[in-house]
């Protein structure tokens, strides 16, 4: 049976997992390629299959891997215009109340409480410039948010994902 993924509230309250020089190195491995072979990224690292995947099986029941997925390029689903929508809350907004409001929007690849001026920030993929309008103008009315800014995307520069600490 699969255990439901905890809520960031909830990751917060657990200890931290503490990933070893072996660990770390299985992670990376996964994250330039989730479909590589235990046997694959044993001979990389030194370990044989059956202790990889041991070693991923624990990091799983930790919490440190929490799932396994496929990046693709937003582009070939239709999704040509990307931008980010800082947002400012009204007063004494909790973050659970701008996670429920904005996880119904399919457009939002990632949403988080910020320092700074704005409370949150969200990244947004939409087909076009109208369609983000179209998605901005619906944040901003969102009963929470006092006022937006947002900022279109023209280049993609560097893009990593998650991996653990860097290598």
């Amino acid at each position: 049976m699969r255990r439901p993924r905890p809520t960031p509230r909830e990751r917060s309250d657990l200890p931290a997992v503490r990933l070893n020089d072996l660990d770390e190195r299985i992670v990376h491995a996964l994250a330039e390629d989730a479909r590589r072979s235990f046997a694959d990224i044993g001979a990389l690292i030194g370990l044989s299959a059956p202790a990889v995947k041991r070693r991923v099986d624990r990091l799983r029941a930790e919490g440190a891997i929490t799932g396994f997925t496929v990046r693709v390029d937003p582009a070939t689903l239709g999704w040509e215009t990307e931008g980010f929508i800082e947002i400012y809350c009204r007063s004494n907004t909790s973050p659970e109340s701008i996670q429920r409001g904005l996880e119904r929007y399919p457009e939002i690849v990632s949403a988080s409480t910020v320092t700074g001026e704005a409370d949150a920030i969200v990244q947004v993929f939409a087909s076009d410039m109208r369609h983000f309008e179209r998605v901005l103008e619906r944040i901003a009315g969102e009963p929470f948010v006092e006022r937006t800014k947002s900022v279109l995307v023209l280049s993609p520069l560097l893009r990593r994902f998650s991996s653990g600490a860097p290598a």
